[in-house]
């Protein structure tokens, strides 16, 4: 198998997540791939201080500043609210090296954020005795997003916040080319009573077969039960005019003094607005086509050495699936985290409205993943 760019668009794609656990699915990464790596340092502040849609924000730049430093060539990446993880091959390690550098020094100056970055070689995770295997799954025939195993994410993330494999920041002023990130969409009201985030991790020296029944526990017990579901509307998120995340989106773009960008940025939304909000064909763009692909492309659940999701669900759903991790927690299978918010929030990466494989990140609007982790991390101390 090749070991170059078009490596993953080789992996096929699987469709059922409830398949999710099935290791025949995930594939090695060869041995000369990078792990790159990237959070918000102090990220619990942040959500302290109501900076939740700052923080996704920076995440979603790491993923959109590598895509458009490899001219769109399809690599595998996850969401992690606070951050970030992809692989790349050989021959895209420095271009994903700049954009990570770039998008550091942006995070510091357009966000009033520290991000760490890191990357890390697949061949110096595999000499700790771990893997990264990765597969593809398809919400729908739109897209694939990538499922990471093997402890190796885990592995690298932790050395990045031990300061090792770092990545400097590029010189003050440096902009990556964030082209595509936006977050219009305002915040999506829970319809089930409450707004979910799930982190469910392995317990340090826990039986792996045991861990995989636990997630395939709880993926069932979603995909079984009426009373969960994704976050978003089938009719797709609200959209207002001006946009929440107006600021945002003039700090993403390149040149020009930022109250132009801001002026460009209000006159190019309220244009989408008019054309979202009548449902108006503009040349091949067709508003409920792209609404109902938003819908199908949400981010809301994924595999990265854990299990993510943010779920729209009802309390008795919530402590099923509470009453599940906390017997596996106490058997010492599982390390777990969950938040509850009355909302969740979207930010999106279009490169093209013309095309379908546009991505919609999930995070709770009150904390998200972040307060997971925290929540975790409070569990394993």
């Amino acid at each position: 198998m090749t070991s170059g760019p078009s490596f993953y668009g080789g992996i096929p794609v699987f469709r059922g997540f409830t398949s999710l656990m099935d290791p025949t699915l995930y594939s090695p990464l060869p041995d000369d791939w990078s792990i790159g790596v990237a959070d918000i340092v102090d990220s619990t502040k942040a959500i302290a201080a109501q900076r939740y849609k700052a923080v996704n924000m920076a995440g979603a730049a790491v993923i959109a500043s590598v895509t458009n430093a490899l001219a769109g060539r399809e690599f595998p990446f996850v969401f992690g609210g606070d951050g970030a993880s992809f692989a790349v091959a050989p021959d895209d390690v420095e271009l994903a090296r700049e954009a990570l550098a770039a998008t550091a020094t942006w995070v510091r100056e357009y966000l009033d954020l520290t991000m760490r970055v890191a990357l890390v070689p697949v061949s110096v995770i595999r000499a700790q005795g771990l893997d990264v295997r990765v597969a593809r799954f398809g919400p729908s025939a739109n897209l694939s997003y990538a499922m990471f195993s093997g402890g190796g994410l885990a592995w690298a993330d932790a050395a990045m916040k031990r300061g090792e494999f770092a990545v400097t920041e590029a010189p003050a002023g440096t902009q990556p080319d964030l082209s595509g990130l936006s977050c219009r969409f305002e915040v999506i009201p829970a319809s089930r009573g409450l707004i979910l985030s799930v982190l469910a991790m392995p317990a340090r020296g826990g039986d792996p077969h045991a861990f995989r029944k636990v997630i395939e526990d709880i993926i069932h017990l979603v995909e079984r039960s009426p009373e969960g579901s994704r976050p978003v509307p089938p009719q797709g998120p609200p959209l207002k005019w001006p946009p929440q995340g107006l600021e945002f989106e003039a700090r993403t773009r390149r040149g020009g003094p930022l109250l132009a960008r801001r002026a460009a940025v209000l006159a190019y939304t309220l244009f989408a607005y008019l054309i979202m909000r009548f449902d108006i064909n503009v040349g091949r763009f067709a508003p409920n086509v792209y609404r109902r692909q938003v819908v199908e492309n949400s981010d809301f659940r994924k595999y990265d050495d854990g299990l993510r999701m943010i779920l729209d669900c009802t309390p008795d759903l919530e402590r099923a699936l509470s009453d599940r991790l906390e017997a596996a927690a106490r058997e010492g299978i599982v390390r777990y985290g969950l938040h509850r918010q009355d909302a969740a929030m979207m930010t999106c990466f279009t490169p093209s409205l013309l095309r379908s494989d546009h991505v919609h990140f999930i995070d709770g609007a009150q904390g998200g993943y972040a307060s997971a982790a925290t929540a975790l991390k409070a569990m394993a101390a």
